[in-house]
């Protein structure tokens, strides 16, 4: 005969063999918190004799769009580019359409001959006239009429006609910036226009004065390529939609897979090229994998590698300011990374500072029920690099009709995403119970000292869990921080930022000492998101600091409360949150059954089956 006690041992002995289990077994190591470089040392150590890499190598879907655009028998006369409006942009862009565009067979343009008020027009003899096109890209960030059409200029009754970026590519590309199109509507209607007739007509810069004389119109021969991002070109989209629908398209992609050995080389021959371009010296041996850490956490995945030719040639040119060697070398990549971080880190800073004072309150001791660390990342308009915060968010229960309470939602600081993930979630929790009727508590969920307005559904996953903790009655560790997003059938999603996040709580953490039981748990789907500062892992690789990824809520809530979701099928007598929710249902149900006078007491029975 086994006695209560003992039983109670046995059961408590396998619960703690399941958790332990549990964390084990989603634990990350350190070596999958950065990218590994090791694979590539053998191309790092000849790196840089590579020669340097054309367009075509880096951006081959964009160059076959230019390629077609610019051919002699086309007759499309627009193409859109998506892409960054800058001049380093455009710059590339250009070059490339200067590689691709044919020699000219015959000279383009015209010539206008001037006698007093009589004027003509002819056709062009000379390659140095001012109306004489050329088969060339030219490329303008931002342009005024008065620039793009050319002018009139009257002085003495002598007339000049001064000529414009239009008659200057005449025959050839012009590029030019969506948004400076989309701020002047009448110059990008008068532009399309005489592309489309292929009829360039001095008009008057004013409408309320016409030109002074009569000046006959020019042949035009011109494609016009608008190189925009997704916002600007879906204004044009929608200014223009039959235009674009014709329209040939490219886009510059932003990053390049890295499958194999080869791409790692293609990416390290386009850095080289770039320092080519800026005259500085290339990288050593040691330095790349300095250089591919921080490309990872620019692109944030470890399979990805940027192709931003503004962003490389800044890490170039800041790496040099603190170079004193032949080479480009780690330390100065290593120096140009910290001090880069530590000259924006003021609000950062200031915000661990409140922490650390209590002004902001997070709980790294200690079990509280319903209460859990969440996570979000805080963008500052202006402020060039977004962080990550911890965030207390809480749940209580009480007796009521089922109501969920979103607590950001109806005091109109909750945005829709977030609202949708509390639903989501909620949706999920009332699946899982299988009730025949509707739950007897109401619950309210809020993110403790906030202010502003919160977004998103990445802290569904922690809300879910302080959810299922107040409905079980079952504290939760406050070691341990949590983000990710759930879908209806509890499956833990991946989330933005996570990079920012953790080393968020870690700070918070450091500064009060590390214990070895602190943590984060993370969609597994982030793992190749992860490129952590060396603090972070140095503390994972010395058993300070702990990373779990989960694939579903029920990995979380072990990790999270000591207990498994549902029963094990090891040990079905093992209590577990889904179980004892249901218990708490049945008592509070109980509860609120009908009590009848004695002489219709019988009808009990109806209601208890």
């Amino acid at each position: 005969m086994v006695s209560s006690t003992t039983y109670s041992c046995i059961i408590a002995l396998s619960l703690l063999k399941t958790t332990a289990n549990t964390l084990t077994n989603n634990r990350l190591d350190w070596q999958l918190l950065l990218p590994d470089s090791t694979p590539y040392q053998t191309i790092f150590a000849t790196a840089d004799q590579l020669a340097p890499v054309d367009f075509s190598v880096i951006q081959p879907r964009l160059e076959n769009g230019l390629s077609l655009f610019c051919h002699p028998n086309s007759r499309q006369r627009f193409m859109t580019v998506k892409g960054q409006e800058s001049r380093d942009y455009l710059a590339r862009l250009a070059d490339a359409v200067n590689a691709l565009l044919p020699e000219a067979d015959e000279l383009v343009g015209s010539q206008y001959q001037i006698d007093g008020r009589n004027i003509q027009v002819l056709p062009a003899q000379d390659p140095e006239a001012p109306f004489s096109g050329a088969s060339h890209c030219l490329y303008q960030e931002w342009i005024e009429a008065e620039q793009l059409f050319g002018c009139v200029r009257i002085y003495k009754d002598q007339i000049e006609l001064q000529p414009g970026l239009i008659h200057q590519v005449n025959g050839g590309v012009l590029l030019l910036s969506v948004r400076a199109l989309l701020a002047q509507p009448l110059l990008w209607l008068r532009l399309k226009q005489m592309i489309t007739n292929e009829r360039y007509h001095w008009v008057s810069p004013d409408e309320t004065r016409p030109l002074p004389v009569s000046i006959p119109s020019m042949p035009l021969d011109v494609k016009l390529i608008l190189v925009g991002d997704r916002v600007s070109l879906g204004e044009l989209n929608e200014m223009e939609p039959e235009l674009l629908e014709t329209a040939f398209y490219g886009e510059f992609e932003a990053d390049l897979p890295l499958a194999d050995n080869d791409d790692m080389e293609k990416w390290c021959a386009y850095v080289n090229t770039l320092a080519d371009e800026l005259e500085i010296p290339r990288l050593s041996v040691d330095a790349w994998p300095e250089l591919l850490k921080a490309s990872v956490r620019f692109s944030n995945d470890q399979g990805c590698l940027p192709l931003d030719p503004t962003w490389l040639s800044a890490q170039l040119t800041e790496a040099e300011l603190y170079n004193d060697e032949p080479a480009l070398t780690a330390k100065a990549f290593d120096a140009a990374i910290s001090t880069r971080a530590w000259r924006e880190s003021y609000l950062q800073e200031r915000m661990q500072d409140e922490i650390e004072l209590g002004q902001i309150m997070i709980e790294t001791e200690g079990e509280v029920i319903g209460q859990i660390n969440g996570l979000s990342v805080l963008e500052y308009p202006g402020h060039p690099r977004a962080f990550g915060e911890p965030s207390r968010i809480s749940c209580v229960v009480h007796a009521g009709d089922g109501e969920f309470n979103d607590v950001e939602r109806k005091a109109e600081l909750g945005g829709n995403l977030h609202a949708k993930g509390m639903m989501i979630l909620q949706a999920f929790l009332v699946s899982e119970l299988e009730l025949d009727q509707p739950l007897p508590f109401s619950a309210s969920t809020v993110f403790e000292q906030s202010y502003g307005e919160v977004d998103g559904d990445s802290a569904s996953l922690a809300e879910l869990c302080a959810l299922i903790s107040a409905l079980s009655m079952q504290p939760i560790t406050q070691q341990l921080a949590v983000t990710g997003s759930v879908d209806q059938f509890g499956n833990v999603q991946p989330i933005g930022g996570v990079n920012e996040k953790i080393e968020g709580f870690f700070e918070v953490c450091q500064r009060r000492e590390l214990t070895g039981k602190q943590g984060v748990i993370i969609p597994t789907a982030n793992v190749r998101n992860l490129c952590l500062h060396p603090q972070v892992i140095e503390a994972v690789r010395e058993g300070k600091f702990h990373l779990w990824s989960v694939d579903n809520a029920a990995d979380a809530l072990p990790i999270l409360i000591g207990l498994p979701y549902t029963s094990i099928e090891e040990n079905e007598e093992t209590p577990n949150l889904l179980s004892l929710i249901q218990e708490r249902i049945a008592q509070v149900t109980a509860l609120e059954r009908p009590r009848y006078p004695w002489l219709l007491r019988w009808l009990n029975w109806f209601s208890r089956s």
